[in-house]
């Protein structure tokens, strides 16, 4: 990508993250052609416009710039449907331009990937979700742009809000590093304020009341969540996932390894606020009061869902069960 073979004339760059589609394209139409707004240099193309004149991916990639220097043709959008055209192109090149493709998720079949792969003078690039891996270095190297670094746990952190794309990343990154701005390293509290999700945050303290057996706070935030219209199923759905990563720091202590590197495993990782509730609650139940826990909560989401039952009140009932069992017994 960021220094292409001489010989290629083009590269169809493809996959589910379309934020990183877009990246790519841009990133490698940029080695022919720093400025991608010139209009001499750079044309635009999408598949309509292709179908409603099928000689102009032709044209475009023979025509000559009037200031001089190589030309770019981004084709946006493209599907199988132009797959005879790239080949014939790819065949018969009428120029020296760089044909950009961008296109959506495409099948290993797919016609058009084909053309790409199969051709000398030409590239299939796909483009996957970020893995943690490369998260990371996504991070870092986006703070750094903006002279930031990050402590561990706050790039930890990060990783595990960002990812589904590549775009979404990059806007995220750049609202962190406008938040940190004065600053020479993004703490968890920053990531936290700038990717947290409020209502979150909200139901998690819901959980916590009910894991430590609270129930003055476990009403009040129940009460807070009905007001704020959040959906009980969703509070429940969460709330089961919850008691399941407790179940398994649970289990994992029992077996004799340590808790807390048993919570530095769980993904998304537990918010830096509620590491020490986390860790009493783990200590407070056990493996069997959580598998009946996780029991009620079950229960009432099918109630919730099937029943007639007004579904606030059955999840209620279900959390304040779950507190009395926090409450049944410690270890």
């Amino acid at each position: 990508m960021a220094s292409p073979p001489a010989s290629l004339a083009a590269a169809l760059i493809y996959g589910p993250d379309q934020g990183m589609v877009r990246e790519r394209a841009g990133r490698l139409a940029k080695t022919v052609v720093p400025d991608l707004n010139d209009p001499f240099r750079v044309a635009e193309l999408d598949e309509a416009a292709l179908d409603a004149d099928p000689t102009r991916l032709w044209d475009e990639a023979a025509a000559l710039s009037m200031i001089g220097g190589r030309r770019v043709v981004r084709v946006r959008g493209a599907g199988n449907g132009l797959a005879k055209d790239f080949e014939r192109l790819l065949s018969e090149l009428p120029g020296d331009a760089l044909i950009v493709v961008e296109a959506g998720e495409l099948a290993k079949s797919a016609a058009l990937r084909r053309v790409f792969e199969d051709a000398d003078n030409a590239a299939a690039i796909p483009c996957y979700p970020d893995s943690a891996r490369d998260l990371e270095e996504v991070v870092r190297s986006a703070l750094k742009a903006f002279g930031l670094g990050i402590e561990p746990d706050a790039l930890e952190y990060a990783v595990a809000r960002l990812g589904s794309d590549r775009g979404v990343t990059r806007v995220e990154l750049e609202k962190l590093a406008l938040y940190a701005t004065g600053e020479k390293t993004v703490t968890t509290a920053d990531v936290a304020a700038v990717m947290g999700d409020e209502s979150e945050l909200r139901m998690d303290e819901t959980f916590d009341a009910a894991g430590e057996g609270n129930y003055k706070a476990l009403d009040a935030s129940l009460v807070r969540l009905w007001l704020a219209g959040t959906s009980p199923v969703a509070v429940l759905r969460q709330a089961l996932t919850h008691f399941q990563r407790l179940l398994l720091v649970r289990a994992e202590a029992d077996e004799g390894n340590d808790a807390t590197a048993a919570m530095k495993k769980l993904r998304p990782p537990v918010h830096f606020s509620r590491t020490t509730s986390f860790k009493g609650q783990v200590s407070r139940w056990t493996q069997a009061r959580l598998e009946e826990a996780l029991n009620h909560l079950y229960e009432a989401e099918a109630l919730a869902k099937t029943t007639a039952v007004p579904a606030e009140a059955a999840t209620g009932r279900a959390l304040l069960s779950v507190a009395a069992l926090a409450n049944a017994g410690r270890r």
